[in-house]
This record gives structure tokens, sequence and C-alpha cells, in this order.
């Protein structure tokens, strides 16, 4: 059928051709916002352009809808009124009226009006094809609701469905104004290589690419840490970055292997500066980009509420809390095993013991805290680059932040100790020193300050603040399966 439709419209084109029409001008047009022209009063003279949307034919008026960045507007063609190109008389009201498609882009110039149902419109005096579609448009009633097409060819997606354009919108008003805010702050942002000799600052499998000029396999990094902190011993004191991280992992509701990730380290600083800068901004971000404090998660209606106090709690607490077993950290390996089972978690004896706790906290406690949340101190084997707790060393200065049910990213107090970072390092790679980045120990040796540090999952954080239901609403062009 699209071929069809395709043919016909070919035929269009060179018909345009043909009467000495170029359908895709190379000249600029001048045009003002459709949101400005429905605001002008009758009789302004209106300049737009934008795409076809909308097409009805009514006797001798046809009106059509087209749609730019800011609406969509009503066009009124009429054949009384709509003057024959003076250098092409046969270039008249029948001739667009054949020609015209939608999906077309064009350019009107004529006179702002209302009509008698009091619909803001424009009476058409010129109009100008910008560009031909050949293809059609997703079908008018049932809009584009495919999910394999609206990643794999987002444009009809953000054609067809604003509620996605204003998402994205949103998300890059989102991204401007946490720069804003860190920068007013005294932030100072940078760029650190996306391609590295070994990955490191998490613990995930890194993609593997091979450069030519010097013969040498390079990882896409999986987070930016341990460049940042390099920053913070050259004497950068305020840093941050926003960019792209990979990591060769799966893909789910979550979890797209390439995500933007957010970065941020403070000299003289410690997980607590990081807990206030984490409520600082996110209340900036209500307040400047979406005017609302409150949100609600699509599948369950439930509200997440920025305006409340944050609750912070121990991981020790939450897991005996939420597991129903206050004696959870007493029990032996198997009971913990047998329990973990109970709740559904997938453990086995293979794993270490606090491996077998994360994961029932990550995979079924964590998806129960709705509201933000920091969840603090975990044990030292969670995070290598966390500073000890001066308490219990068998933990570490760290939080994560948990909202709607997902992690947005931990933050700690760093670890600035060269000696125990590489003793924790060797323990972690089983003794290769040349698994993990000696530069960085390196960099450490000549003196890094104490410093706070912050990772936010600024996908999952626009999930949650434009209400989408999976992370690939909100990335333009996520991963997908190759087709056939």
């Amino acid at each position: 059928m699209s071929e069809d439709l395709r043919s016909q419209r070919l035929a269009k084109l060179e018909a345009l051709r043909a009467s000495g029409i170029n359908p895709y001008p190379e000249k600029p047009f001048a045009k003002e916002d459709i949101a400005e022209a429905l605001k002008k009063p009758d009789g302004t003279p209106i300049e737009v352009a934008g795409r076809v949307m909308l097409f009805r034919e009514m006797g001798n008026i046809t009106f059509f809808h087209i749609q730019d960045r800011t609406g969509r507007m009503q066009m009124v063609l009429n054949k009384r009124t709509f003057p024959a190109d003076p250098k092409n008389p046969a270039i008249d009201y029948k001739f667009w009226l054949k020609k015209l498609d939608l999906g077309d882009i064009v350019h009107i110039s004529g006179e702002r009006t209302t009509t008698q149902k009091g619909e803001p419109s424009v009476m058409v005096q010129s109009l100008t094809m910008i560009s031909k579609s050949l293809l059609p448009l997703p079908e008018k009633w049932s809009g584009l609701t495919d999910e394999e097409k609206i990643y794999r060819q987002r444009y009809l997606d953000l054609i067809m469905n604003r509620e996605s354009y204003e998402r994205f919108i949103k998300r890059s008003q989102l991204i401007a104004a946490a720069r804003t805010y860190l920068t007013d702050l005294g932030f100072v942002e940078v760029e650190t290589p996306v391609m590295q000799e070994r990955e490191g600052g998490a613990a995930a499998k890194p993609f593997i690419t091979h450069f030519n000029a010097l013969d040498h396999d390079y990882v896409l990094r999986i987070a930016t840490e341990l460049h940042l902190k390099r920053m913070l011993v050259g004497g950068f004191e305020k840093v941050f970055e926003i960019g792209k991280n990979y990591r060769n992992e799966g893909i789910d509701r979550k979890h797209n292997p390439e995500y933007t990730g957010f970065e941020i380290y403070q000299a003289y600083g410690d997980m607590y500066a990081m807990m206030e800068l984490w409520k600082g901004m996110t209340a900036y971000l209500c307040e400047k980009v979406f005017h609302k404090w409150q949100f609600k998660r699509p599948d369950s209606g439930e509200v997440i509420d920025f305006s409340k106090p944050w609750r912070s709690v121990r991981y020790r607490d939450i897991v005996c809390e939420r597991t129903g077993k206050p004696d959870w950290f007493m029990l032996s390996k198997d009971q913990k095993i047998i329990a973990a089972h109970e709740m559904g978690a997938d453990v086995s004896a293979k794993m270490e013991d606090f491996e077998i706790t994360q994961e029932v906290y990550s995979k079924k406690i964590e998806p129960t805290l709705m509201q933000p949340t920091f969840v603090t101190h975990h044990p030292r084997e969670l995070c290598p680059l966390a500073k000890l707790n001066a308490e219990d060393p068998t933990l570490v200065d760290i939080f994560e932040c948990a909202i709607a049910g997902m992690e947005l990213g931990p933050s700690y107090t760093e670890l600035n100790d060269p000696i125990l970072q590489r003793e924790i390092f060797m323990r972690q790679v089983g003794g290769e020193a040349w698994r993990f980045d000696e530069d960085f120990i390196t960099a450490l040796e000549h003196g890094m300050p104490s410093a706070g540090g912050m990772g936010v999952g600024l996908d999952r954080l626009v999930m949650i603040m434009t209400e989408a239901s999976n992370i690939r609403d909100v990335i333009l062009f996520p991963t997908l399966k190759p087709q056939a």
C-alpha cells in the first residue's frame, strides 16, 4: 500500500517539476511561530511554515492544518480568493488541491482570520512547497502506536505524538537547567575521554574497539569518575561532566547500553554535601523546568513528591525492615539463601554473603522505594572507590539515591588514600595490577583533596520528571535489535 502511495506521490513530484516548481527549494523562508500567529488579531498579515497534518476538502474551500515546533494552526484555501500564479496561471486552487499531500512541508503567506466556528486560521494567499513528502504519515486516527516503529523511526513519533515531542523538549530544558544550577554554584563543566585504555569507575562489562593507527584495543568508558578525580588532583575544586557512557549489558525498561551519565565532584566536600546538592538540584528542576513538585508514575498512578523531606536510611536498616527480618545480618549464609528464595530472589551458594544481600536489596527492596530516599552506608565490598566509615570500617560513606523504585546513582565521600586504594583494587582483581588503572593511583599519590562525588542516571531522572514508563521513551534513538 505504501509503495502504491509512494508511486502516486512521485508522479505528483514530477508534475510539480514539470510546472516549473522546485519541490525542494534552496532559499530561506521568513516565518513566524504558529504559537505567535495564533495570538495575532484578524486582518494581520501572517507568514508560517510547517508540515501538513490534516486535509479536508469542502467544495470550493479546503481546510488543512500545518504543524511547526510550537503548535498547529488551520489554513483556509478558498477557490474564490486564492490567486493563480501570474507567471503560470495553471498553478491555481485546483492545482494545489491535487498536488498537496499529508506530510508535505509548506510555506504559507496570508491573512489572519477566524472561521464561523471560531477557529483561528490563516486565509491562504500564497503557498510554496518546501519539501514534498514521498511516504505517507501513519494513519490519522490510530496515530503511531507500534513501539518498534516509535523507537526505530523516532522522527515519525515526533511528528505524530506531541506528548513525545514535548518530552524531549523537557529533557533538553532539564539538562540546560542542571548546567545552570551547577555553574551558578561555581562548578566547571569538562569533557573527558570516551575511548580509554581500560575501564574504571564502576563494575560493568565494557564495549571493546580496536584503534588501527596504534594497533591497540580500547574500551568505551563505563563511567567518567576516574578522569574527573584526576581533575581534582589538578586543582579543579568543583567539576562535572554530562556525557555518554557505554555498558555492554542487557536492555530492559530501566537500562540502555548507551546512556547519559552525569557526574559531579566537589573538593573538600563529602557524601552529606552531595545529599544537599541532590535536593537542591531537583528542587531547582521542579521549579524552573516543570513548575511542579509532584510527578505521577504512569504504571500505577502513584505520585512522586519532591516537596516532602527526603528519607535517609541505612542500608542495613532498610534490608531488615523490608525483609521483615530484624536479624538478617545475624543469619548464616544458608539461612539468607533460604530467606532470599522465599522472597523470589535469584541467589546461589556460589555467591558471597554480601552479594546475596545485595541481590535481595536490588531486586526486592529497591523497587519498593518510591519517594526520594537516600540509602546510606553500604558494605565496603560494594564500592571500592568510597572512603571507609570511621566508626565501622566494614562500611563505606556512601548513599544511593532511589526514586520511583529505581537507583538514580551512587554518591559518596571519595577515597583519597592511594595506598588503601591500591590495596582495594588489588583485592578486587585478584592481585593482577595490570587490570586496574595504574595512572589513577599515580594521580592519587600526587595528592587529591577530600571530596564528595555524585552520579546521576540522567535518563532515569528524565523518566521520572516527564512521567515516562520506559527508558526508551526518553532516549531519542535507543539501542534496538538489528532488523533482519
